[in-house]
């Protein structure tokens, strides 16, 4: 059963509160193991006419890994990416729906690995990524606390 995931107020992909961001809305399955969110990248955000620019690609592949971490847990369970890996298969065109899919792969308490893709609604995969992510130094997420209130889900 999908289940909404909390988004802050400014992050750029999630944020609700960013007119100039993506504003993606995150659910997630825990029995499938993933999280997902289905959006239409605007023009805006080309590399070239009609094409997502592979920097917002990336970023919705990263964003979709680093929610993986929440599947179990919350706010606290937030990681950074520190390694990530990304293959474009072919162009991921502006306009049109597409579907952001990741699961967990492997989970310590410290690290987790996940891999994620960016699919057409027909299935195609355009772009497929893994990460390495692992806990934020203590200076980084400390910082967080004050956006700590903030985070939710639309409406709450």
């Amino acid at each position: 059963m999908r289940q909404p995931q909390p988004s802050s107020r400014s992050c750029f992909v999630c944020g609700r509160d960013n007119t100039l961001g993506l504003q993606a809305r995150w659910t997630a399955d825990r029995e499938a193991g993933e999280v997902r969110t289905e959006l239409s990248v605007g023009e805006p955000w080309n590399g070239y006419p009609g094409v997502v620019h592979g920097g917002i690609v990336t970023a919705l592949l990263d964003e979709a890994m680093a929610r993986t971490a929440l599947l179990h847990g919350g706010f606290e369970d937030l990681l950074v990416t520190g390694r990530i890996s990304v293959t474009f298969r072919q162009p991921t065109p502006t306009g049109k729906p597409i579907a952001v899919v990741a699961r967990l792969t492997r989970r310590s308490t410290s690290r987790a690995q996940a891999e994620a893709e960016v699919r057409l609604l027909d299935g195609t995969v355009t772009a497929q990524a893994e990460a390495l992510m692992t806990r934020p130094p203590p200076e980084v997420a400390a910082a967080w606390a004050e956006e700590r209130k903030h985070w939710r889900v639309d409406g709450e």
